[in-house]
């Protein structure tokens, strides 16, 4: 007779081992399927489904939704969504439900880091985001997500608009919750009245256990339902061997529910049910102005990604959802719709609204094989394009979770806030049992209260807020001047920065370089010939100076292509060996007179050419230069460049001093040349300026530049526009005095209100009423930086 499986009841097939141990019994199955689903049901910690149910799971829809929904994002399909594959990982940004202070941010990053597989998760409590990355062969994506349900939280991919229904979704429950609270509050108050005021000087003992019981029956709702997300909250941090912020709170309710509970049903001592519910109605209000503050916080990023259009028109006129677009795909675009996807003009001459990316205003001009990305506005003629790149590898997926990564890594300020808010919290309950201890032998009718003001004026809410909330405000500031944040140091360092060190081409200058003349130096080559081959050479090249070259480029071959970083190229034409560079590359030469703007060629190590080119000085440069100087910021030109070139840039701008000649290796020999108290910011664009950018202190890579420097480069600045520094600058040091200002409030406001509390100078509701304005001061002052510096 064949076994039945346990799962779903059908009959096991012979000759199959697949079994699951449930209940403490080792369980058979007739397939994998069944036997994955049995696992991902023990390991999501929901046995209770096997020990409870009355039937077996003969259909798909008996599996816990939640479970389910869980083993959808294993398929490929779906993760192709919103996963990325970076480093040989897989890398996904996840949205989170429950998280209110760092407490959770910490307990979910400990327990996850535990998981084998997990390489990384960084939570942001400002934005309820994480980011998480994770070897896909050895964990499975909904194993991870079930480790975060069973410390008691909800995670998903994120998406914009199921994050904003999420929110909202919170915000409607707590308010109905605050509802709930401030109804009975009131009630309970009136009724405090007449118990504490006398207002009825002559009622009877039994009117007034009366008015207890009625506050009992209003009290009651607020502490089982109102204060129930609190509740939430402390068990998690308990079940997780941590201490959280709602962990005194939640002690402080429940002792005073249960002390009001014993003095109505024995009709002695005191109550505080007004305490109860005032007490909660005032920890709503203040959590609820908190996450609307903290949602504006997180909004930006969020509000990129709906930009991007859901459905796409093909060439032939049918509509696809953007999510489904592959790249090679073509589509069409009409005039002002937002380009759904990333990709290369295939037709038209077309002008493109980038200011979402870049904060310039201009529309840029878009030829045939021009890049275009996903969510900026199409002017007013349609195109077509080719996708090159899924929405989950877009630029502006990529922006977004950049600007997470920025913000869920904490610099050391935060990370030291979050170690001592976290044994305050522990210090706090030993001080309120202390402070019970003290006064129950000289005033125990006032004990309990004096020691709920302990508990609750000095949670530390506000020292947990004081760093994240200004980075996030500070991160989204910062993409609205085009400039992309990579890591997390930007803005402690950009405000040591005592030393500039500045590429020439492509930074200072335009790096759209031209060919002004020709000097042709043999009789066997042509001009046409000589910029021919040339273009052919340079178009395995990525500098400014290649580019040049391309309006020449004709169908020609050559081989055996080399590219000498920092010296020039070379490369075999019909039996010819070709070299293009500078004067010493090329000819073997020092003499930097023969280096001025221009690019020699060599056929057969013969002189043949000589290309001399042009490129412009930013218009911004000098500006630029001037307000580093008057911040008292040494300014270095460090640039492969010749010698006289680089000395004539440098005059013009007024640099204090040049390095030219150099090669990769010796920009980045500087560097370690220098002496330790320089902080060096280093801004470059091209292949030669990734070792520098990576090895200096912070570093810049224009949005022109080359992917390389880019992938290097601490900050990319998408604009070109180098003034946008100057406003990074300001805004670091902005973000640095509101960042002191929280913490000196913070830990400010909790040195003077401790000391007042244990002296029982703190009423309940006084204590509420504080510790609430700390975290909501705290979140206004970080919002500051959202504001226009000319608001």
């Amino acid at each position: 007779m064949n076994k039945a499986c346990y799962h779903c009841g059908e009959d096991v097939p012979e000759n199959t081992n697949f079994k699951v141990t449930i209940l403490d019994e080792e369980r058979d199955m007739c397939c994998p399927g069944c036997k994955t689903v049995a696992e991902t049901i023990i390991e999501s910690g929901l046995v209770s489904y096997y020990q409870f149910r009355t039937t077996t799971a003969d259909k798909v829809e008996l599996v816990p939704e939640q479970l389910k929904a869980l083993i959808h994002y294993d398929n490929s399909d779906v993760q192709a969504e919103f996963v990325r594959n970076v480093d040989e990982h897989a890398e996904v940004t996840l949205s989170l439900e429950g998280v209110s202070c760092a407490a959770c941010a910490w307990l979910i990053e400990k327990q996850l880091v535990k998981q084998p597989g997990v390489i990384a998760i960084r939570v942001n409590t400002t934005t309820n985001r994480a980011l998480l990355s994770w070897d896909n062969s050895s964990v499975k994506l909904s194993d991870i997500l079930s480790r975060i349900h069973n410390l008691g939280y909800k995670a998903a991919p994120f998406e914009a608009d199921k994050h904003e229904a999420l929110y909202h979704q919170s915000m409607k429950q707590y308010l109905y919750r605050l509802g709930i609270a401030g109804l009975a509050t009131m009630q309970v108050m009136m009724l405090a009245v007449a118990l504490y005021l006398e207002a009825f000087g002559d009622l009877d003992s039994e009117f007034k256990n009366y008015f207890r019981w009625v506050s009992l029956l209003f009290a009651t709702p607020v502490l089982l339902y109102s204060a129930f997300p609190f509740y939430v909250n402390a068990w998690r941090s308990i079940k997780g061997r941590t201490l959280g912020m709602d962990v005194p709170v939640s002690i402080a309710l429940i002792f005073a529910y249960v002390a009001s509970l014993f003095a109505t049903v024995t009709q002695q001592g005191e109550v505080f049910f007004e305490s109860i519910s005032m007490f909660t109605f005032f920890l709503l209000v203040g959590r609820f102005l908190e996450m609307r503050a903290r949602r504006k916080a997180a909004a930006a990023s969020g509000n990129l990604l709906k930009l991007i259009p859901a459905i796409a028109t093909r060439i032939d006129g049918t509509q696809t959802p953007v999510k489904t677009l592959q790249v090679g795909e073509k589509i069409r675009v009409l005039p002002g719709e937002h380009i759904p996807a990333d990709g290369a003009v295939i037709s038209n001459r077309i002008h493109v609204d980038e200011s979402m990316l870049t904060g310039e205003s201009l529309p840029v001009v878009k030829n045939v094989g021009d890049a275009v990305y996903a969510g900026t506005l199409n002017g007013d003629e349609s195109f077509e394009l080719e996708v090159t790149a899924t929405k989950a590898d877009s630029v502006i997926s990529n922006i977004v979770r950049l600007q997470d990564d920025a913000q869920s890594s904490k610099p050391k300020i935060a990370e030291m806030a979050d170690v001592v808010a976290r044994y305050f919290v522990a210090i706090i309950l030993v001080i309120a049992l202390g402070t019970w201890l003290f006064w129950h032998s000289s005033r125990p009718d006032d004990a309990f209260w004096i020691m709920l003001s302990v508990l609750v004026a000095t949670c530390p809410c506000a020292l947990s807020l004081a760093t994240p909330t200004a980075i996030t405000c500070a991160t989204s500031r910062l993409g609205g001047y085009g400039i992309l944040l990579r890591k997390n140091h930007v803005f402690e360092t950009l405000c040591n920065v005592n030393h500039l060190v500045l590429d020439k081409t492509g930074t200072l200058t335009h790096g759209n370089i031209e060919i002004r003349d020709v000097a042709i130096h043999s009789q066997l080559w042509t001009k046409e010939q000589c910029l021919s081959i040339a273009a052919q050479l340079e178009q395995y090249a990525n500098h400014p100076i290649a580019r040049a070259f391309k309006p020449y480029l004709k169908n020609l071959t050559v081989s055996g292509v080399k590219n000498i970083i920092g010296s020039g190229i070379e490369g075999i034409y019909e039996e010819h060996r070709v070299r293009i560079g500078n004067a010493n590359y090329v000819l073997n030469s020092n003499d930097d007179l023969k280096d001025h703007n221009a690019v020699y060629m060599a056929i057969d190590s013969v002189h043949v050419a000589t290309f001399y080119y042009q490129d412009p000085i930013r218009a911004e440069a000098k500006s630029f230069i001037d307000k580093f100087h008057e911040a008292g910021i040494r300014i270095t030109l460090l640039t492969g460049d010749s010698q006289i070139n680089a000395q004539s840039v440098a005059n013009e701008l007024g640099v204090d001093q040049v390095v030219a000649q150099a090669k990769p290796e010796d920009k980045l020999n500087y560097l370690r040349s220098l002496d330790d108290k320089d902080i060096t910011l280093m801004v470059g664009d091209g292949i030669n300026d990734a070792p520098t950018l990576a090895g200096a202190h912070l570093s810049v890579a224009m949005g022109g530049g080359t992917d390389v420097a880019k992938a290097s480069a601490d900050m990319v600045l998408l604009g070109d526009k180098l003034d946008r520094l100057l406003d990074a600058r300001e805004l670091a040091l902005k973000t640095r005095s509101i960042i002191r200002q929280n913490l000196a409030w913070s830990l400010g406001y909790n040195v003077v209100i401790l000391p007042l509390a244990v002296a029982g100078f703190v009423a309940p509701y006084i204590a509420v009423v504080g510790m609430s304005a700390s975290s909501i001061i705290v979140v206004s002052n970080s919002l500051r930086l959202l504001k226009d510096k000319n608001n």
